[in-house]
């Protein structure tokens, strides 16, 4: 794989991962609700999860899924429904104290769980990689596998969604401070969250096929 490839490749993960999506706002949500680290914790879960869909894709487990219309879209539901039941949550706890001691009960490991279902649980991931990463790939004859090279793809594109979901985080945790000084804002913290989360949800659900 030449490095040419890998840089164009690199590129336009960056673009993708700017792009507002289910995953950038699902991170914003939980550092503004919470902190940075929360955020981090949660980015940590969505790279693994696209771990998950790296090697499904690799393996061709994601085509033979995205063939099969019963079982996409039991996963699409099971996603959604997932995401409206954090906004739930979130919306139950509206009126709940934003001191970010009394927030630390939100263990990093249950954040954690929550972005790598959140990720596992969106098959559009799947089929996103298996529609980007063709394009990126060495099919000359002296070329590593394309299996492997479909990893190498998914290693670069979950290392660069780690920093760019990163500084999301932090930036959000600016914001939440900015928030907090203002207590009817800070109020709704949660509120924010759970708008984020149910829009999220919503726009897995009510998603065309991709077919």
């Amino acid at each position: 794989m030449s490095m040419t490839l890998l840089l164009s490749f690199l590129g336009a993960a960056i673009l993708l991962t700017l792009m507002p999506g289910p995953d950038n706002l699902f991170v914003l949500a939980q550092s503004i609700s919470q902190n940075k680290k929360a955020g981090i914790m949660t980015t940590l879960g969505l790279c693994t999860g696209i771990l998950v869909h790296t090697t499904a894709a690799a393996l061709g487990i994601s085509a033979i899924v995205y063939q099969s219309t019963l079982a996409f879209t039991i996963v699409k539901y099971a996603g959604a429904v997932y995401l409206l039941y954090l906004a739930w949550g979130a919306f139950r706890e509206k009126d709940a104290s934003f001191d970010i001691e009394e927030q630390a009960h939100i263990g990093y490991g249950k954040l954690y769980r929550r972005g790598v279902l959140m990720n596992v649980l969106n098959p559009k991931v799947s089929l996103f990689f298996l529609a980007l990463f063709p394009q990126f790939l060495d099919t000359t004859p002296d070329a590593w596998s394309i299996p492997f090279q479909m990893v190498v793809l998914g290693l670069v594109f979950m290392v660069q969604a780690f920093l760019i979901f990163s500084v999301v985080s932090m930036f959000a945790e600016i914001v939440r401070g900015w928030l907090m000084r203002f207590p009817s804002l800070g109020k709704r913290i949660n509120v924010i969250k759970g708008v984020l989360l149910g829009l999220i949800g919503l726009k897995l659900a009510l998603g065309g096929e991709g077919k």
